[in-house]
């Protein structure tokens, strides 16, 4: 059985712009070519492939076979592979990463990280993004590495030698328990009661600040590496935590958590910051993610008698 040959980049562009056109003459203005150059691009490409792509008789203007519909559907697909390439190594060639590795504090609200985003992919369709989300010096700590260009961290990145940083808005933190706990149970809790009950707290994979603890009060604890999992278990009751005010508030309205007013008010505003190596400032798309990111957290306002942690 015959094999079908290798057709030319320029061959496709020519059945494409057929296509797209709508006839020969068509194709010929669009890449402003004689009409008998396309017509021979289009019986060179049909010898190749070994099929006819057009049904030229009884119509004036030519009509995709069922061959040159299956052939179709590849041949856009690796023209735009093509301009793809082409993008991308003209973003090189300008300058332009071909990825960039960020790493967000588990805090940030999800909604803003998925805007930011979004936008980014927009405008540098060709960069690649490579997401890493940690929690408390763990960010920090993959952007001294080198694992990371950008970050958004947490305060606890506050005075690493060797960072760079800029503020980047703030997210209220918020103490909370299931409805059925102990502590849900007060009106109004009791100075120290808090102390006497389990507290779930979120662990730092980091050595930049490990064994510091952040916001916690009680000497009874349950360490968590996994935010996902400390709100599963807040809902389950097993203890209490303080918990970004946007992740919880969905929980407060329909009354699987309830915020806990205590007396040592251990809520707090959790600030957060763009971060990056000195000696390694990042490229454009970098620069341009974290500068978007810095411009959401601009409208980020405190809660009322809420101090910094």
């Amino acid at each position: 059985m015959a094999q079908p040959g290798t057709p030319t980049f320029d061959q496709l562009r020519i059945f494409l712009a057929v296509v797209d056109s709508g006839s020969f003459a068509g194709a010929g203005r669009r890449l402003n070519r004689a009409v008998s150059v396309i017509s021979y691009g289009i019986a060179n490409l049909e010898a190749q492939l070994g099929v006819l792509l057009f049904a030229r008789e009884g119509t004036r203007k030519p009509v995709l076979t069922e061959a040159g519909r299956a052939v179709l559907a590849e041949a856009r697909a690796v023209a735009g592979g093509l301009d793809g390439l082409r993008a991308k190594v003209k973003g090189l060639l300008d300058g332009l990463e071909a990825e960039v590795n960020l790493a967000v504090d588990v805090m940030l609200p999800t909604r803003r990280l998925g805007l930011v985003l979004r936008a980014f992919a927009e405008h540098y369709p060709t960069v690649t993004l490579r997401l890493h989300v940690e929690a408390l010096g763990a960010v920090a700590a993959l952007v001294l590495d080198g694992r990371a260009v950008i970050g958004l961290s947490g305060p606890l990145a506050a005075g690493i030698e060797g960072l760079d940083s800029v503020a980047a808005g703030r997210v209220a933190m918020v103490p909370v328990a299931a409805p059925d706990h102990p502590l849900a149970r007060f009106d109004p809790i009791p100075p120290g009661a808090a102390r006497d009950c389990v507290q779930l707290v979120l662990s730092d994979r980091s050595p930049l600040t490990e064994g510091r603890d952040f916001a916690v009060m009680s000497p009874r604890t349950w360490r968590l590496a996994d935010l996902g999992a400390k709100h599963a278990l807040l809902r389950e009751g097993i203890g209490w935590g303080n918990m970004p005010l946007p992740l919880v508030e969905p929980d407060l309205v329909a009354g699987t958590l309830r915020r806990l007013v205590m007396p040592e008010g251990t809520g707090g505003m959790y600030g957060f910051a763009g971060i990056w190596r000195r000696d390694r400032p990042p490229g454009p798309a970098a620069s341009w993610l974290l500068d978007q990111l810095v411009a959401h957290g601009r409208a980020d306002a405190a809660e009322p008698g809420f101090a910094d942690l």
